[in-house]
């Protein structure tokens, strides 16, 4: 799912869960996260919700939460910010903090 300044907030509002993974079309290892995510999102489909932010066309997000560095994931519960993973990382790093979540 592809996140925007449009509708971040009624995501936030409607799902207890929710990871953010804030990327660029030009980062070389916001390319080697990309799939994990997508794979995640598949795995906990009803569980949490996952998507992307391209930082270039969602400047007011990639502003509010102080994103600097690519890739930044971010981890929300209940709409609070709670945790989050800048730089690439294997699957088990998002992975147990998606579970940690749940």
């Amino acid at each position: 799912m592809e996140f925007t300044d449009q509708n971040f907030q009624e995501v936030l509002d409607n799902n207890a869960v929710v990871v953010a993974d804030f990327w660029a079309t030009w980062c070389g290892p916001c390319k080697m996260v990309g799939p994990i995510i997508e794979s995640l999102a598949k795995d906990y489909e009803g569980k949490a919700l996952i998507g992307k932010v391209d930082i270039e066309e969602n400047t007011d997000l990639t502003d509010k939460y102080g994103i600097r560095n690519v890739p930044t994931v971010l981890f929300f519960k209940n709409g609070q910010l709670v945790d989050k993973q800048v730089g690439a990382g294997p699957r088990n790093i998002y992975e147990d903090k998606i579970k940690a979540l749940l």
